[in-house]
């Protein structure tokens, strides 16, 4: 399992366009810095993180479907 590098996140943050929303940055650098294209793999890392966890829980995300919903919300499939 990967454990989140915070100060290598907070450098990820200063050349992000996001910048204001941590979460973003968050999903973005585990993206990127990580090359998580798991949706599944993002969710238990952020679950296994307890500053992660507090962004997860602020927005009412409990689980991988929560999460998935969040990523793809932009999506009508028929």
């Amino acid at each position: 399992m990967i454990e989140i590098n915070w100060e290598e996140f907070k450098f990820f943050k200063q050349y992000s366009d996001k910048k204001s929303d941590n979460f973003e940055v968050l999903l973005d650098f585990l993206k990127s810095h990580y090359k998580m294209t798991s949706t599944k793999e993002m969710f238990e890392t952020m679950m296994n993180d307890d500053i992660a966890q507090l962004m997860l829980k602020k927005r009412d995300m409990y689980s991988l479907e929560d999460l998935e919903k969040y990523l793809y919300k932009g999506f009508n499939v028929k």
